[in-house]
């Protein structure tokens, strides 16, 4: 692989670890190409900015994917927002943030990931 892939994966291992890996890894028989870019693009490259630090990007990133209602990958940052150092009461608020501007709807499904997550991680699964 390429700099910018080994980069990208380490960054990737750096916020989500083993479950982010493992989403990439499930692309790799139906579209590798597509692991590829998930891997090089946001976290080799915009992730890597210097312009924010990793806990700022990933409460952006709980917050675009709570508006956007995209459940699987709200998981995976949710977790990733907890290991980069975000505070459980602070993915709530950010949840709560969102039923403003995207819809009591999307926050309620945003509050139901967070839930299960947390409840994932309380039990050690």
């Amino acid at each position: 692989m390429n700099e910018r892939y080994e980069q990208g994966m380490a960054k990737l291992m750096e916020i989500d670890g083993a479950a982010g890996e493992a989403v990439t890894r499930s692309l790799e028989d139906v579209c590798p190409d597509l692991a590829r870019y998930t891997i090089e693009f946001p976290f080799g490259d915009i992730y890597r900015r210097p312009g924010l630090d990793l806990k700022s990007r990933e409460i952006a990133t709980v917050a675009a994917l709570t508006a956007l209602g995209t459940i699987p990958q709200l998981k995976v940052h949710i977790h990733g927002a907890l290991n980069v150092g975000c505070s459980k009461e602070e993915i709530k608020e950010v949840i709560i943030q969102m039923a403003v501007y995207a819809g009591f709807p999307a926050a309620l499904n945003g509050m139901f990931a967070a839930k299960e997550v947390f409840q994932e991680r309380d039990s050690g699964k």
